[in-house]
């Protein structure tokens, strides 16, 4: 059996912040949305269908929780939740923080203007709060 490796693209931009039952929770570096990725840690998957019927069954749990605890945390108009490979194959799952007001509301988020980092002392903030606040 394969082992779990993570993509180079994920770890470049993103940073793990808890590992869930199923999933890696990654805070995504670019601060311009609150932006969360849950990737189930099983190897060589592409597809939410490639998971076992169980591991699918959890997916959608922590999609839900991380999703509940982002909106709880930010306060934000809509949650987005997205399984978008086209760049980054490997299975990962979006869960973004939008708002009435930002950048490219109603817009998508991908593909829209530069990455913004966040400072250092703002990441560990935001880390902070999401973990403070998942159930």
């Amino acid at each position: 059996m394969q082992p779990f490796i993570l993509d180079d693209r994920l770890a470049r931009d993103s940073e793990s912040i808890l590992k869930l039952g199923l999933c890696d929770l990654r805070l995504a570096r670019d601060s311009r949305w609150p932006w969360l990725i849950l990737v189930p840690q099983r190897p060589a998957m592409s597809e939410i269908f490639d998971l076992t019927p169980l591991d699918q069954a959890m997916l959608t749990f922590e999609q839900v929780t991380v999703g509940a605890t982002l909106k709880k945390v930010t306060g934000a108009d809509k949650i987005n939740i997205a399984a978008i490979g086209n760049v980054v194959r490997q299975l990962h799952v979006h869960v973004v923080a939008r708002f009435e007001n930002d950048p490219n509301w109603p817009g998508p988020i991908w593909g829209f203007g530069q990455s913004v980092p966040y400072d250092e002392q703002a990441f560990e903030d935001m880390k902070h709060r999401i973990l403070e606040a998942v159930q």
